[in-house]
């Protein structure tokens, strides 16, 4: 069990702390408007209401114990940039932090923020993937433009082959598994036949894996 604590309590806020409390961890809230940190005093571990942008205030928090801490104001540029600076004083380093445009994403940057989250941008771009690509259930971006990406096998291409998929990619996409009902196939070769309602779990760089659109479709 970790102990996290996330400053903001607003939807994006909610969400990251009650599903960290779904998983298992105790969770601290923490909001300086008690009408947003008073609904989940039941649902978290613990809320706060407190104002992020004064440091004494965090500082008599012991934040220092946190496994890691969200910084969920993405709206009040200014409150969440005294926050994050706050923490960043305090020694705080394991932060995720919420920016609400590319100026405030530019300037999490320069103060050393590694982690930052745009909800809302992140978020139309997976819908826009979805709808251009509807045979992809998932994918997770392993940076450096590399992708691990979870498709599914239509009866279109029941009849191809792993190496015909390889071969579509110029042998450029890594095929990691194939899941069939109950049965996982690891690092199936060039022989393997497809079947309808297959996974295929495959790994590989953007612009090569998005030559297979047109095949999967």
């Amino acid at each position: 069990m970790a102990y996290f604590a996330v400053i903001g309590l607003g939807r994006f806020g909610t969400t990251t702390s009650l599903e960290l409390m779904h998983l298992g961890n105790e969770v601290l809230g923490i909001d300086i408007d008690p009408k947003a940190a008073e609904p989940l005093a039941e649902r978290l571990s613990q809320t706060i209401i407190a104002d992020a942008t004064d440091e004494r205030a965090l500082k008599e928090l012991n934040l220092g114990n946190c496994d890691g801490i969200v910084v969920a104001i993405g709206e009040d540029l200014q409150a969440s940039l005294l926050c994050t600076l706050n923490l960043l004083n305090l020694g705080i380093r394991c932060l995720w932090v919420k920016a609400g445009d590319s100026a405030h994403h530019s300037i999490l940057s320069k103060l050393g923020v590694r982690n930052i989250v745009h909800p809302e941008e992140e978020m139309g771009i997976r819908v826009a993937q979805s709808l251009n690509y509807p045979m992809v259930n998932s994918y997770i971006g392993l940076g450096h433009n590399t992708y691990i990406v979870d498709v599914n096998i239509t009866e279109k291409i029941s009849s191809k082959t792993v190496g015909n998929l390889r071969k579509a990619t110029g042998n450029q996409v890594n095929i990691l598994l194939v899941k069939r009902d109950i049965e996982i196939f690891h690092h199936p070769d060039d022989n393997f036949a497809l079947q309808n309602k297959d996974h295929l779990v495959l790994v590989g760089a953007r612009d090569v894996l998005t030559k297979l659109g047109p095949l999967l479709k």
